[in-house]
């Protein structure tokens, strides 16, 4: 007598449907580290390039100025952080910042599409010596709102730091909830 090797139908239906609600079940644990790996690699991009700007002023003696920027090339105070911002050799000092042709472009970053950026400054300006009035707050949103948003603090000295409650200690608040 011959006995038959394989699964049977019922066997196949079982280990489908095993797998399907395993699926379903991970499926929202791979959104999350999704949309974590996409804010930690916008928070850290915008932390590169605050201290880049900190390093060249120092370096360069000169101001170093941080804004936002839809183009990559000039400030443009009408847009949000999220559409991009730039990096630059300040020289004239210009308050608000301005790249001016002759400015040399440090950094640019192309934004986040993905989320908000909202800052309690329009720009960023690190000087070389003096301990300018650099000090601010970045906070990084995305859809899952306050509960998951991150902040950049800079200090008074131009330090900045990543956090997830605001220079008090409060509860970051992004402007979707």
């Amino acid at each position: 007598m011959c006995k038959a090797a394989g699964t049977t139908l019922l066997e196949l239906l079982t280990t489908v449907a095993i797998v399907a609600v395993l699926v379903t079940a991970a499926a929202p644990s791979f959104r999350t580290i999704q949309l974590n790996a996409r804010r930690t690699a916008v928070v850290n991009g915008f932390l590169h390039t605050l201290f880049v700007a900190r390093s060249e002023a120092i370096k360069r003696g000169q101001t170093v100025s941080v804004c936002p920027s839809s183009d990559g090339q000039h400030c443009d105070r009408r847009v949000a952080w999220s559409s991009g911002w730039i990096a630059f050799a300040n020289r004239d000092r210009d308050d608000p910042p301005e790249r001016d042709s002759a400015e040399e472009l440090i950094a640019r970053s192309g934004g986040w599409p993905g989320g908000s950026i909202t800052s309690n400054r329009g720009a960023y300006s690190f000087r070389p010596v003096t301990q300018g009035v650099v000090n601010g707050t970045i906070v990084f949103c995305d859809a899952r709102g306050s509960a998951h948003a991150r902040a950049i603090i800079i200090s008074h000295t131009g330090r900045p730091r990543v956090a997830q409650r605001d220079a008090a200690g409060k509860p970051l608040r992004c402007a979707s909830g």
